[in-house]
């Protein structure tokens, strides 16, 4: 039984397409699971194309139903063998996800991206030769490592000041120089997140920018 989220029951929703076909909502007392009936992912193994078009209708089912209301979204792939095994699994944890979904009511997840500004480089004229081109090479690495080390020490403190201003808060991992940070805000609070990073102090070793109002996906 494949399932988007978990929500309180009593809300009122209006259910998206989901994958391949319609939704549906498993209910255990006060919980509620958003599940789509008779969905195999085995198909889409086999198609790159086709996965990625699951996974990103997974995405929009769930941020369409938290337009509506909080939710605590689930990985793509969350399947329960048996409508009876989702509800065990909901009674079970009934205590957690409802104070959760407490915590969570009303707030919203937004991505903060740090691009690091690339140090220009000055070009080394064609007719620089032997002892003095390589010790301009020298010079431009050593420039270099000096750019590196300062946007470090400034990635760090950027990070321990937003942190200090909002505590709830999730680096990650950069795997392509871009560092991504999850903030755990108002749903409306977008305008006064940029308001904020226009109040920083100077970075001119990083770019910052933050998204829109996402659902909750790192602090569930």
């Amino acid at each position: 039984m494949y399932t988007y989220a978990f929500l309180n029951s009593i809300a009122t929703l209006d259910l998206p397409e989901g994958i391949i076909g319609s939704l549906q909502l498993i209910v255990a007392n006060q919980l509620a699971a958003v599940v789509e009936l008779n969905l195999e992912l085995e198909p889409f193994q086999s198609s790159d194309i086709r996965l990625m078009q699951a996974v990103l209708s997974h995405d929009r089912v769930i941020r369409e139903i938290f337009e509506q209301v909080t939710v605590l979204p689930l990985r793509f792939g969350t399947c329960f063998v048996s409508r009876q095994a989702l509800l065990e699994h909901l009674e079970s944890y009934q205590t957690e996800y409802l104070s959760k979904l407490n915590r969570l009511q009303g707030q919203a997840e937004y991505l903060l991206k740090l691009t690091p500004v690339m140090l220009p480089e000055p070009s080394i004229a064609a007719d620089v030769k032997g002892k003095e081109y390589f010790l301009a090479k020298k010079k431009q690495f050593q420039a270099q490592a000096e750019w590196q080390q300062q946007q470090q020490e400034e990635l760090d403190e950027l990070v321990q000041t937003i942190a200090q201003a909002y505590p709830n808060l999730i680096r990650t991992e950069s795997s392509d120089g871009v560092e991504r940070v999850y903030l755990l805000g108002d749903r409306q609070q977008a305008p006064a997140f940029q308001e904020y990073l226009n109040r920083l102090p100077p970075h001119p070793h990083w770019e910052l920018s933050i998204g829109e109002a996402l659902p909750p996906y790192h602090f569930v």
